[in-house]
């Protein structure tokens, strides 16, 4: 059996780097790891610096506000749970913009829910925030929301959000930094014979079974998270690695070969998005276009309010429509930018009429390239 290509860091444009509490926070002290963390800064001032786009999952909001309340060890209540966050979160965002800014970048907080990344109405306005940040080159540090999240609408976890934030933002690599340094094929703690798996292809009901509890005090997730986040990244397009944050500068042991287990995706992000969108959802309405307009769309570009000559249906932003060409031949799908009452009053127009029909800047696009399947027989031979 041929031997898998281990994939390196330097392989990929946007990386997406999750970092639990239990790395993030001295239990015994309630405070931040300063040391270590400087030097995780400079991991990802690093990469940076090379041009690729980094984004951070970062838990311990609940942490840092119980030290700054001063409150005892122990569960707290959900509204408890919400108000202590509340503090952290503050003292979360203040702490990353530091030690960033000590390299000369930018961070900009980004609070999210499950649902930001389930409802696609939420889930394009998250995902164009983050574009948007990315674009300037700064580098959001994203956390749940633990303010307002109850406990039937929150992913309790941030290996699983970290997957969904990494889809969403089409990021190539997702990376789980552990209190272990990969997935085992059997407890390391229980098991001195215990062997790392440095590369799964395909998460496997075999690899699901290897999976333990969670192991630290501060930690809500365990290896059971991660491997359901990796089923997660890798079905969305995204290579995933668990590898140990315990040790100073883990991104550039990583980059060096260090040990930790990649799991692999046969497809890419924009694939794997494309796909879904094609495949996966009903559409809600149609947009009718002139010849260049699909002219653009079969040239690779957006679908702007000027190219669309007819809007039907019922739908709101974030829905998947049908693109049509002015013979009623079908174009591609994609999920649209406006609702249909502010799309039928902007077609045909240009982008600066937008501002004074709607009264608002709106975007430029009714639909963004990255969100639209375009083929030559209609969107299952997506583009």
């Amino acid at each position: 059996m041929a031997m898998v290509r281990r994939p390196q860091l330097k392989d990929f444009r946007r990386v997406v780097v999750k970092v639990g509490s239990s790395l993030l926070i001295d239990s015994d002290a309630g405070e931040v790891r300063a040391s270590w963390l400087s030097a995780l800064a400079a991991d990802i001032a690093k990469l940076h610096g090379d041009g690729r786009d980094v984004l951070v999952v970062s838990s311990g909001s609940i942490a840092l506000g119980r030290s700054r309340l001063k409150l005892p060890r122990g569960p707290l209540k959900l509204e408890e749970s919400q108000a202590t966050a509340a503090v952290g979160q503050i003292a979360l965002a203040r702490i990353w913009s530091e030690v960033l800014g000590d390299h000369g970048i930018r961070a900009g907080q980004i609070l999210v829910t499950l649902q930001d990344t389930e409802e696609r109405r939420r889930y394009l306005n998250a995902r164009s925030t983050i574009g948007k940040l990315l674009e300037w080159r700064a580098v959001p540090i994203i956390n749940e929301n633990d303010t307002v999240a109850t406990n039937e609408i929150r992913y309790g976890d941030n290996d699983r959000l970290a997957a969904r934030v990494a889809t969403m933002a089409s990021a190539d690599l997702l990376i789980l930094l552990s209190d272990i340094d990969g997935l085992y094929n059997a407890p390391p703690a229980q098991d001195p014979n215990a062997k790392l798996i440095p590369v799964v292809e395909a998460v496997t009901s075999e690899i699901e079974a290897m999976a333990g509890d969670a192991a630290s005090e501060l930690s809500r997730g365990g290896m059971r998270t991660k491997i359901e986040a990796a089923k997660i990244a890798t079905t969305g397009g995204t290579h995933m690695l668990i590898a140990s944050g315990k040790i100073e500068h883990p991104l550039a042991a990583i980059a060096d070969g260090g040990r930790c287990t990649w799991f692999l995706t046969p497809a890419n992000p924009i694939t794997a998005r494309k796909r879904w969108i094609a495949g996966s959802l009903e559409p809600k309405g149609t947009l009718t276009i002139d010849a260049g307009a699909v002219s653009a769309l079969r040239a690779g570009k957006s679908l702007l309010p000027a190219g669309v000559i007819r809007v039907e249906g019922q739908f709101a932003r974030g829905d998947a429509v049908v693109v049509r060409g002015p013979d009623t031949h079908e174009i591609g799908r994609g999920l649209v930018a406006y609702d249909a009452e502010d799309a039928d009053r902007i077609k045909g127009r240009s982008s600066p009429d937008v501002m004074a029909i709607l009264g608002i800047s709106g975007r430029a696009e009714m639909i963004h390239r990255d969100d639209l399947v375009v083929g030559p027989t209609g969107p299952a031979s997506g583009k």
